[in-house]
C-alpha cells in the first residue's frame, strides 16, 4: 500500500476522533466534493463548528489553509481539526497511541514509513491523500485544452465573458483552481451578527479585519452552502450578493 492509500484509510476512519465518533469524511463528504452540505458541521459532541467546511479537493497548489489562512502547509492543516475541541477533540499523541495499538495500522506505518505512527507521519499520510484529490477533467478543462469543445455550452461561454470582464470575478478567482490565494473583505463582516473578523484573528493587522481566503471554484455546483459561514444556499444568492 502507498502513503496516499494509508491517508485515505485514516481520512475515513473515526479512530482519529475522541471515542471514535467522527472521521474527517464525516464533514468532508466525498459526494459533495469533500465539503459538507450544511452551513456548519457538527463535532464529536454535536457541537456546531464556527465556519463552513471547505472542500478538501484541489488543495495541492494552495499557499494557505482554513478560511483565515492560519496554516501554510497541508500537514499543519491536517492536525488542526483533530485537536480542535469543537471538532474531533483529541490530542495527536493519543491518536498515535491508538494507531500503534491497532495491529493493521501499526503494520502499515512500519511498511510505508519504516517506523511506527507518530505525529509527523500521521499528518503526512493525510496530506498525501488530500493532494491526490485533484480535478482536471471538467467541461471547462476540455474546452481550454481543445479536447472537446462541445461540452462547454454557449451559455457557459457567455458566463465566462461576464466572469472575466464585466463581473470582474476573475480579479480574485483566477488560475487553474480559480483562486489567487489572497484574502479579501467582501463586506460580510459588520461587527454584530456577522462578527467573525477572519484573517485579522491571525495577523492582527487592521487591514485584515473581515478578510477571508478567496476559495477556489472547482466543483462549486456541489459544495453549497457558500461563504465562510455558509450563509448562501445557492450560487444565484452568491451572484445576487455581489451584484
Amino acid at each position: 500500500s502507498t502513503v496516499e492509500e494509508l491517508g485515505e484509510l485514516l481520512f475515513h476512519d473515526s479512530i482519529l476522533s475522541r471515542e471514535n465518533k467522527i472521521s474527517c469524511a464525516s464533514c468532508h463528504k466525498p459526494e459533495f466534493a469533500f465539503a459538507d452540505n450544511i452551513a456548519l458541521s457538527f463535532g464529536v459532541d454535536s457541537i456546531k463548528g464556527e465556519r463552513n467546511t471547505p472542500s478538501a479537493m484541489n488543495l495541492s497548489a494552495r499557499n494557505f489553509y482554513f478560511h483565515d489562512g492560519r496554516s501554510e502547509t497541508l500537514e499543519d492543516q491536517a492536525g488542526g481539526p483533530m485537536e480542535n475541541p469543537k471538532e474531533m477533540d483529541i490530542p495527536l499523541s493519543v491518536i498515535v497511541r491508538k494507531l500503534n495499538k491497532h495491529s493493521q495500522y501499526r503494520t502499515f506505518f512500519i511498511k510505508i514509513f519504516g517506523t511506527t505512527a507518530n505525529k509527523q507521519n500521521l499528518v503526512e499520510a493525510l496530506a498525501a491523500y488530500e493532494r491526490s484529490l485533484e480535478t482536471s477533467d471538467s467541461a471547462f478543462d476540455y474546452y481550454m485544452n481543445d479536447k472537446d469543445t462541445t461540452l462547454f455550452t454557449e451559455s457557459a461561454k457567455r458566463g465566462q465573458r461576464i466572469f472575466n470582464v464585466k463581473g470582474r470575478c476573475f480579479d480574485c478567482h483566477f488560475g487553474p483552481d480559480f483562486t489567487g490565494d489572497e484574502f479579501k473583505n467582501i463586506g460580510l463582516f459588520n461587527g454584530k451578527e456577522l462578527n467573525d473578523s477572519g484573517r485579522y484573528k491571525i495577523t492582527r493587522d487592521p487591514d485584515d479585519v473581515g478578510a477571508f481566503k478567496v476559495p477556489g471554484l472547482r466543483n462549486i455546483a456541489i459544495t453549497k452552502p457558500y461563504m465562510h459561514n455558509g450563509m448562501f444556499n445557492t450560487l444565484k444568492e452568491v451572484i445576487d450578493y455581489y451584484n
